[in-house]
């Protein structure tokens, strides 16, 4: 395979890589604004460390319902 080929297909997954990153930001954007939403959360009361104990929170509740299947 060439030169130009193999830079070529490395552009392309550069390409693809970036996407994969973008959609998965809006994805957890999107999760995020619907939790804060559906828990009526204000986002100015929120500080780094609720929002970290919430995510945990919210993880362990996730991973609980997941095991009871």
């Amino acid at each position: 395979m060439s030169q130009s080929n193999l830079e070529k297909q490395e552009a392309k997954l550069e390409q693809l890589n970036k996407k994969i990153k973008e959609e998965k930001y809006k994805i957890e954007q999107r999760l995020g604004k619907q939790i804060i939403s559906q828990a009526t959360l204000e986002y100015t009361n929120l500080s780094n460390d609720q929002i970290k104990l919430l995510a945990k929170q919210f993880s362990e509740f996730l991973k609980e319902k997941t095991v009871d299947h």
